[in-house]
């Protein structure tokens, strides 16, 4: 089975499925743990094994627990003890549980191996939160940094402000009175200016609708010079050509008929 290309055919993915090798039937055989697991071991999912406890969350049986008896990997299920029913003659089977609708409530970690894939998976998450504060500290600082670096411009920008105030303040003051004056006297004879300085100014008119189209550029084309006619001499009358004499039409010559044999006999 190939579990890295993905397959959209109904057809194919039983097909898949039937013939799929057995670690991949492990893998597929895997089962949700519970909140408590899933927050000590730090895994969301494993894979089931003979001894671990289940709880049956789908199905008419939803609610059992008990410790799983027997996985059958070649049917892709699994029987819980005590999860039991009676056929007609009377015997007692086991009922099949798809593994996808079982809760794993506790791990048997008597394998090795497994104990190792769960261990690994419990470093993962102390990883990421070692990573996580890591990142946070640095800005803090930052922060700090900014904060001490904003605060002596702005008081050397005020400083600098208030000194620039009192320079204008003492130059407006230091001014003479006979500059004051000077512009007065400027005013006054402007006003007494006589009318005949204005410049008159005439009002325009609103132009018209045809004044404020613009004029359409016409196209200039060059005309062709026209060809000379030739004046076509009239031909004088030593020049005509002297009218062929009409000659006397010529009797057609007809072919003698010939004579037949009895023709000839009663001529003779």
């Amino acid at each position: 089975m190939q579990a890295t290309r993905p397959v959209k055919d109904p057809r194919k993915q039983r097909k898949l499925l039937y013939n799929a090798p057995a670690h991949l039937r492990h893998k597929l055989m895997a089962a949700p743990l519970s909140p408590q697991l899933i927050a000590s071991k730090g895994a969301k999912t494993l894979p089931v094994r003979k001894g671990d406890t289940v709880r049956i969350m789908r199905g008419d049986h939803k609610g059992f627990e008990g410790k799983i008896s027997r996985v059958d990997l070649k049917n892709y299920r699994i029987y819980v003890e005590g999860l039991t029913r009676e056929k007609v003659d009377g015997t007692a089977i086991f009922v099949s549980v798809h593994p996808s609708k079982v809760m794993i409530k506790n791990l048997n970690l008597d394998d090795k191996w497994r104990k190792a894939i769960v261990e690994r998976k419990e470093e993962l998450p102390k990883k990421e939160e070692k990573v996580e504060k890591a990142v946070e500290k640095p800005p803090k600082k930052a922060e700090k940094a900014e904060k001490v670096t904003r605060k002596p411009p702005a008081k050397a920008a005020e400083v600098e402000e208030e000194k620039e105030a009192k320079e204008v303040k003492e130059v407006v003051e230091e001014r003479p009175v006979e500059m004051k004056e000077k512009v007065v006297e400027a005013k006054v004879a402007i006003e007494e200016k006589p009318k005949e300085m204005k410049l008159k100014v005439k009002p325009t008119k609103a132009p018209t609708k045809a004044q404020k189209k613009p004029k359409a550029r016409k196209k200039m084309v060059r005309k062709k010079p026209a060809a000379k006619k030739k004046k076509e001499e009239k031909p004088t009358e030593e020049e005509k050509p002297a009218k062929k004499e009409e000659k006397p039409k010529a009797a057609k010559k007809t072919r003698a008929k010939r004579k037949t044999a009895s023709e000839k006999e009663g001529g003779t």
